[in-house]
C-alpha cells in the first residue's frame, strides 16, 4: 500500500485515504479497510468540530450517530477508482447538517465520488419502502464508524422489511432492470460492454443477492460466485489500466486489462473454443478452464488464426456474463411462480397445456410430455422442444433442459426430416429465437447440433461496425431475416444462409471464401439435397457482393451490372442475396445500415434483375439538362444532393469536395460528366455531425470555390491539413477490368474530414481525370473508389499516381 499526502507533524488527518493498488479480493478488502480507517478519522474530526455536546467524542463510543457504508464499500468490494456510498445515520440528535458538511467536504476535496444521505432509521426505511433501488442498497449496509448498535438496528430492520415486501417489490424492480438492459445491452454479446450496467454485469449480481436474501431462490450458486469474482477482478484491472473510474470495456483497453489479469495469448495459428458455461446452479466453476484454450473441442474444425489476449478477456467476460444472466432468468421465474402460485386442476395435479408434439406448458414453462420420456428418446426431440419454445415465446424448464442434455441421443447424419424442420422453425421464430437459442446453448444442446459452434461462441469481431460477438451476430441475423421471408421463393434457405453466413470468421483469410465450404458441409449434414447445398455455399460466398458493389462501384457502368449478374446467375439467388444483405447489416449494428445504403443496394438489385430477366443491360441515367441551365457556375441544392455546373471540368470535383468538407458534409458518392460543353459534378452527401449546414452559405462558398476565390481555397487547405487521419498506413488497390472506359483506383485509409478533397487534388495534379467516386465508410476506415478515365496500361504511370494518392491520404 502507498499513502496519499503525508500527515502533518501536528497529527492532522490525511487529506486522502491510503491508496491501495492491486487486483483481486485481497486488494479490495485492503481498500475497504483503508477507507474505513480514513472515514473513521473524518467522523472523529467532525465530531470534534461540531457543537452540541459531542465535541471530543470518540467515534467508537459516540451514541446516536453512525456512519454506514452501502454499495461497494458496504460489500468490501472497493474498485481502485470507485466512489463512496455513505449514509450518516442518527437518532434525531441535533447538529446533523454541520456534521454532514464536515464529513462530505473532505471527501469531495479528496476528489472521490460520493453518493450521500442523512437519515434516521424510520426515514431510511420509509425511502426504501417507496424506492426499490434504495431497498437493495440497504441490504449491503455495513457499520463503518460511530454508534454500532444504531447501525445494526438499521441493517436488521432493512433486511426484515425486504423479506416481507420483496415479492411485491420485484415487479417494479424487474421493470427498472429491463429499462437498464435496453439502454446498455447484453454484456455476453457486446464487443464493448459496460461491466456494471449491462445485462449480466455487476448490477445484476446485486439483484441475485437480493432475491436470494428474500429466500425466493438460491441464486448465488458456486458458478455465479466464481463469475462475480472474475468480473470484479476485470473491473479492478480496467480501473488500474485506465487510471480512472470507468466501467465500459472498450476495444483499445482489452489488451492492457488482459495483461494485468495474466490472460495469455494463444500460440500463433490456433484458436480454441470458448468454454460452454455451466448452468448457474452447478457445483463447478463457471468456466471449463482457460477462456481460450489451446485446442479445439471434439469434432471441431481446427481454427487457423491468432487469438490476442484481449480476445481471451472478451470471451471470459462473455462467459461470466452468461452465467450471471442465466441465474437471473431462473430467479425471475422462481419469483413469478411464487407470486402467482402453481396452477392446478380439480384433481390437484398441475395444469398442463399441449403446445407441440411431445411438448406441454406447465406453470408458464415448457416441459416434456410424459409420453416423450422413454428409454430411447427421439434424436430430434431437443430441436423440436426448442422450436416450440421459440414459437410460443415461452422458456424451457430447467429440468427439461437438463434431461435433454443428459439423455437426448446425438442426431444422425444426415438429419431426419423432423430435426431439419424443427431447425428451420427455430430460426424462423423471429423475436423468440434469441432467448431460446441462448438457453439451449447454456445446457450444451447447441454443441450437439453443431460441432462447429464452440469455436464461434463469444468470438470477438474486430471490425468497429460490429456490435455483437460472432455467435450472437449469427443468431441475430437469422432473427432479422424473418422480416424478409415473404420476399423470397425459399425462405427456409434464407434463414439457414443468414445463420451460416459468417461461419468462416476466425479462421484466417476472406471469411466469405473460407466459410462457404463449411456452410456447405453443415447444410449437407442437416440433410439438404445437393442443389440446395450448392445454393447455400454460393449465398455464403457472395453474401458481401451486393453491399460492396453498391457502395464502391458505379452502378451506371454496364461492366458493374454484367459482373454482378454473372456471379449471381439467376433472379432467385439475387432476391436471396438482397434479403441476406439487409438481415446481415441490421444484425451488425446501426453503423452498418442507412437509408442511403438501402437505396444503393435496391438500385443495384433492380439493374441486375433487369439483366438477368431480359438479357439486356439497363440504360444508364443521363444528367438532367436543367442542372446546367442558367449562368455558370450553377449550384443546385436539394436535400442530400448537391450539383454544381461550370465551364471548366479540370479541378471542379476537387473544389466542390473541399467546400463540402469545409461545411462538414460527408460525401457518399460523386459523379462527373459533360452536358454539351458544360462540366457537371453531382454529389450525394450527409452531415458529418448530424446538423445540416446553412444552404445559403454553402451555395455562396461553392460558387466562390469553383471560381478559385483565394479566401475559400486557403480555408480548404488549412482544414484539410488539420484533418489528416491516423491508424494503419493507407493502401491502394487497382482494378483495371472493373469499368467500361476507366480503371478503378481503390483507396483504403483512415477516415478523416477532407480526405476526398486531398486525394482528388493529388489526382488532379497527377493529371488523372476522375469521372466518378464512391465512398464507403466502415467504422473509422473508408474505402474510396475513384474511376480514372483511360486504360492506364503503363505501370510506371500507375505507380506515380499511387504514390501521390498515398502521400495525400497519409
Amino acid at each position: 500500500m502507498t499513502r496519499g499526502p503525508a500527515p502533518t507533524t501536528t497529527g492532522q488527518l490525511d487529506p486522502r485515504p491510503l491508496v491501495v493498488p492491486g487486483i483481486g479480493a485481497a486488494a479490495r478488502e485492503q481498500r475497504a479497510a483503508a477507507l474505513d480507517a480514513w472515514l473513521t478519522g473524518l467522523l472523529a474530526a467532525g465530531l470534534r468540530e461540531t457543537a452540541g455536546g459531542r465535541g471530543g467524542a470518540d467515534p467508537t463510543t459516540v451514541e446516536g450517530v453512525a456512519l454506514v457504508a452501502v454499495g461497494g464499500l458496504g460489500r468490501r468490494q472497493c474498485a481502485p477508482c470507485g466512489d463512496l456510498d455513505l449514509v450518516l445515520l442518527h437518532s434525531g440528535v441535533p447538529g446533523m447538517d454541520e456534521l454532514a458538511a464536515a464529513l462530505w467536504y473532505p471527501i469531495w476535496d479528496a476528489r472521490l465520488g460520493l453518493d450521500h444521505s442523512v437519515r434516521t432509521i424510520p426515514e431510511a426505511l420509509s425511502v426504501a419502502h417507496d424506492d426499490v433501488k434504495v431497498a437493495l442498497g440497504l441490504l449491503d449496509a455495513r457499520h463503518v464508524a460511530g454508534d454500532g448498535e444504531l447501525a445494526a438496528r438499521l441493517v436488521d430492520a432493512a433486511a426484515d422489511q425486504w423479506r416481507r415486501t420483496a415479492v411485491r417489490a420485484l415487479p417494479a424492480l424487474r421493470e427498472i432492470t429491463a429499462t437498464r438492459w435496453q439502454a446498455h445491452g447484453e454484456l455476453a454479446f457486446l464487443l464493448e460492454g459496460d461491466l456494471k450496467e449491462a445485462a449480466g454485469g455487476l448490477r445484476d449480481v446485486a439483484l441475485l443477492r437480493a432475491i436470494a436474501f428474500a429466500g425466493i431462490s438460491d441464486a448465488l450458486r458456486p458458478a455465479v460466485r466464481a463469475a462475480h469474482l472474475r468480473m470484479l477482478d476485470t473491473r479492478d484491472a480496467l480501473h488500474t489500466s485506465v487510471g480512472r473510474r470507468v466501467d465500459r470495456l472498450l476495444a483499445q483497453e482489452r489488451a492492457g486489462v488482459a495483461g494485468l489479469l495474466g490472460l495469455r495469448q494463444l500460440r500463433p495459428g490456433t484458436v480454441g473454443p470458448a468454454p460452454r458455461q455451466l448452468p448457474p446452479d452447478g457445483d463447478g466453476p463457471a468456466d471449463g478452464g482457460d477462456a481460450a484454450g489451446d485446442t479445439a473441442g471434439d469434432g471441431e474444425e481446427a481454427a487457423r488464426a491468432v487469438a490476442e489476449p484481449g480476445d481471451a478477456l472478451l470471451r471470459q467476460v462473455a462467459g461470466d456474463a452468461r452465467t450471471i444472466s442465466h441465474a437471473l432468468d431462473d430467479a425471475w421465474r422462481a419469483a413469478d411462480r411464487l407470486r402467482s402460485g402453481r396452477r392446478r386442476g380439480a384433481d390437484g395435479r398441475p395444469l398442463r397445456r399441449p403446445v407441440a408434439r411431445d411438448v406441454v406448458e406447465q406453470d408458464g414453462e415448457l416441459v416434456l410430455a410424459r409420453t416423450a420420456i422413454g428409454a430411447r428418446p427421439d434424436p430430434s426431440l431437443s430441436l423440436r422442444v426448442a422450436a416450440a419454445a421459440a414459437s410460443a415465446r415461452l422458456p424451457i424448464a430447467r429440468a427439461t433442459c437438463e434431461w435433454l442434455a443428459a439423455y437426448c441421443p446425438p442426431l444422425p447424419t444426415p438429419w431426419p426430416p423432423a430435426a431439419r424442420t424443427a431447425l428451420i422453425t427455430l430460426l424462423g421464430a423471429g423475436p423468440g429465437l434469441v432467448g431460446t437459442w441462448e438457453t439451449c446453448d447454456r445446457y450444451g444442446l447447441v454443441d450437439g447440433w453443431l460441432p462447429e459452434w464452440p469455436r464461434m461462441r463469444s468470438l470477438p469481431q474486430h471490425n468497429p461496425v460490429h456490435r455483437y460477438t460472432l455467435d450472437r451476430h449469427l443468431v441475430q441475423a437469422a432473427a432479422e431475416a424473418t422480416g424478409y421471408a415473404r420476399e423470397v421463393d425459399r425462405p427456409d434457405l434464407l434463414l439457414l444462409a443468414a445463420f451460416l453466413h459468417d461461419v468462416g470468421k476466425g479462421l484466417g483469410g476472406d471469411h466469405s471464401v473460407v466459410g462457404a465450404p463449411i456452410a456447405a458441409r453443415i447444410a449437407a449434414r442437416i440433410g439438404l439435397p445437393p442443389a440446395e447445398v450448392d445454393l447455400i455455399e454460393r449465398l455464403v460466398r457472395l453474401h458481401l457482393l451486393l453491399p460492396e458493389v453498391a457502395t464502391r462501384r458505379d452502378l451506371a457502368d454496364p461492366v458493374t451490372i454484367a459482373r454482378v449478374a454473372e456471379a449471381v446467375r439467376d433472379t432467385g439467388t439475387l432476391s436471396l442475396l438482397h434479403a441476406l444483405a439487409r438481415a446481415d447489416a441490421r444484425a451488425t449494428g446501426p453503423a452498418a445500415w442507412s437509408d442511403w445504403k438501402a437505396r444503393l443496394i435496391a438500385e443495384l438489385v433492380r439493374r441486375v434483375h433487369t439483366r438477368l430477366d431480359t438479357g439486356r443491360l439497363p440504360e444508364p441515367p443521363t444528367p438532367d439538362p436543367a442542372l446546367v441551365a442558367g449562368p455558370l457556375p450553377a449550384v443546385h441544392l436539394e436535400g442530400e444532393r448537391v450539383a454544381v455546373a461550370a465551364a471548366d471540368r479540370r479541378g471542379l470535383l476537387t473544389a466542390v469536395a473541399g467546400c463540402l468538407a469545409l461545411h462538414r458534409l460527408e460525401v457518399l458518392a460523386a459523379d462527373a460528366s459533360m452536358v454539351g460543353e458544360t462540366a457537371l459534378v453531382e454529389f450525394l452527401v450527409q452531415p458529418r455531425y448530424g446538423t445540416p449546414p446553412d444552404p445559403v452559405a454553402l451555395a455562396a462558398d461553392l460558387r466562390r470555390a469553383v471560381t478559385g476565390d483565394v479566401s475559400v481555397t486557403q480555408r480548404l487547405r488549412g482544414r484539410a491539413l488539420a484533418a489528416r487521419g491516423g491508424g494503419s498506413p493507407p493502401r491502394v488497390v487497382w482494378h483495371r477490368a472493373a469499368a467500361t472506359d476507366a480503371v478503378v483506383l481503390e483507396l483504403r485509409a483512415a477516415d478523416a474530414g477532407g480526405l476526398l478533397y486531398r486525394v482528388s487534388s493529388a489526382l488532379d495534379e497527377a493529371g488523372a481525370q476522375v469521372r466518378a467516386a464512391r465512398i464507403s465508410t466502415l467504422g473509422g476506415d473508408v474505402v474510396d473508389a475513384f474511376y480514372l478515365v483511360g486504360s492506364w496500361p503503363d505501370q510506371a504511370e500507375r505507380d506515380r499516381v499511387e504514390a501521390a494518392v498515398l502521400a495525400a491520404a497519409g
